[in-house]
């Protein structure tokens, strides 16, 4: 391949919207004389440039290990698929873009694998061609598809992934086939049916050629006519990786895993992997800070960001707003009652009317039956957060149990009762000891002043507002990595410093 019309040797300043991670990747792979291309629709370059769709790499066999060190060497990151979903010849690198917040993704392929959108079951034996007749964008540090190659790989991409029997392209159907039409329309123009025709010839029976060029020229929707799908599957038969019936397996069991994995992020949050494993196992991030300061809003934020490329499972240990167990979610619904009886609450709460007095008798044993099941729940999230990281999933907990400091959020409650069973504290105690030997990889302290907290937690005692930030400041969670940042700042400056944070211990 020439590469001779590149020769900086510093990462140039793309325009256009090209995010960083690309642009210092595109340098170096040239500079490194590495035989790649971007192999999909030369249409949507720019889009995937920009960070808002992924970027397909086609390298040289022979270049892929030294094309995997320069993708580390630009900042990017492997996260390998989960068994089901893996394929031996497609690797996913994923970079943070620090200026756009974006998680920017580069699927690096050593072959030229398609099919359907879970079970890539052809592997199109042109890389060699494809590569040496690659050419450079025009306006771009990229190189691209020759456009009759490119116009010959579409053809084939939608006989094979325009299927109706794959339910994720169903799902898609309009959406993929309009991409695929202005794919054929963007081609029709600037090619010429006779270059495309020969094209074809090189890989094609005449009859066959015939019909590809029809298909782009015609006028027709992609995929075009039964005829030539039939074609087009029966000469790449022989590069299946799987037959017929093994393929319609596999592409069923990928079907189950892939609609549990969706209803596991929507609704379960089981900590298992369903799509990638973060590089050298998950982790746990907790994010702290006293109520109002944003804890709800920064993990919905996180999750939001990082959750459309790995998995993110998310962990709430409060009994506040936030979604309780099956365990305790019983209880929690008759908090309103048992309120409404109490009328006020023992010193040492935070919300509602709170007496000075010590808790009644009444209100004791409704703390300890409360807190015996809060440690009980408190035990079996610290277990599965652990377990879901050792399995490769990106953990995510609104609040963390302690008891650093007794007097601050998630810590013990029986220390509030002076009569309360000695084996019942212990019970409760060893709930927080675990918590302890099970320390978060990162803690993000959310700071904020008294009267910010004040302000959105209106209902909160003001005293106990400024006790639990100082408490919350003196915290250290040891052996966790831990983060104060001021979240009097706007929002989206609280987001990069979070995410910088996340992409860094992961």
């Amino acid at each position: 391949m020439d590469d001779s019309t590149y020769t900086a040797t510093e990462p140039p300043l793309l325009e256009g919207g090209v995010v960083r991670p690309f642009s210092v990747l595109l340098a170096k792979l040239h500079q490194n004389h590495i035989a790649y291309c971007y192999w999909k629709s030369s249409r949507r370059v720019e889009t995937a440039l920009s960070g808002e769709s992924d970027l397909d790499l086609l390298v040289a066999k022979e270049d892929q290990y030294r094309a995997q060190g320069t993708l580390i060497d630009s900042g990017f990151k492997c996260f390998p698929a989960v068994a089901y979903r893996d394929h031996p010849a497609i690797a996913s690198f994923l970079a943070h873009d620090a200026a756009s917040g974006r998680i920017v993704h580069v699927h690096l392929h050593v072959r030229l694998v398609i099919g359907g959108k879970l079970f890539k079951n052809y592997r199109i034996p042109w890389e060699d061609m494809v590569l040496a007749r690659a050419v450079c964008h025009p306006e771009l540090l990229i190189r691209v598809l020759d456009s009759a190659d490119e116009a010959l790989l579409l053809v084939v991409r939608a006989c094979l992934e325009l299927r109706r029997t794959d339910v994720v392209a169903l799902r898609d159907w309009t959406a993929l086939r309009r991409k695929f039409e202005l794919d054929r329309k963007a081609l029709a123009i600037r090619l010429d049916r006779a270059e495309l025709r020969d094209r074809a010839l090189e890989v094609f029976p005449g009859d066959l050629a015939d019909l590809v060029t029809d298909a782009v020229f015609g006028g027709q929707m992609l995929p075009g006519p039964r005829r030539l799908r039939r074609r087009v599957r029966r000469e790449l038969a022989a590069w299946r990786v799987c037959n017929s019936l093994e393929a319609s397996l596999r592409s069923g069991m990928r079907v189950a895993f892939w609609l549990a994995g969706g209803l596991n992020d929507r609704f379960f949050h089981l900590a298992r992997p369903w799509r990638r494993l973060a590089p050298g196992g998950g982790c746990v991030t907790a994010v702290i800070g006293v109520d109002g300061s944003g804890k709800t809003t920064v993990v919905a934020a996180i999750r939001e960001w990082l959750g459309a490329e790995v998995d993110v499972v998310p962990i709430y240990f409060g009994t506040g707003g936030g979604r309780p167990s099956l365990l305790l979610l019983p209880l929690k619904l008759m908090v309103p009652l048992f309120t409404r009886l109490l009328r006020t609450k023992p010193k040492g709460s935070s919300h509602g009317r709170v007496s000075s007095g010590a808790p009644g008798p009444v209100y004791s044993v409704l703390l300890m039956g409360w807190a015996g099941v809060l440690a009980v729940e408190k035990r079996i999230k610290l277990l599965a957060a652990r377990r879901g990281a050792e399995r490769g999933v990106f953990v995510i907990a609104d609040r963390y149990p302690q008891d650093e400091d007794l007097t601050y959020n998630d810590g013990p409650l029986l220390i509030r009762l002076k009569w309360a069973p000695h084996w019942l504290r212990g019970f409760e105690g060893r709930a927080y000891a675990l918590a302890r030997r099970l320390p978060p990889d990162l803690v993000i302290k959310l700071d904020v002043t008294p009267e910010t907290a004040a302000t959105r937690e209106p209902n909160m005692d003001p005293a106990v507002i400024r006790d639990r930030i100082e408490a919350a400041r003196r915290l250290n969670f040891a052996g966790a990595r831990v983060v104060r940042v001021d979240a009097e700042q706007p929002l989206a400056a609280v987001l990069r410093t979070v995410k910088s944070e996340i992409w860094d211990i992961l």
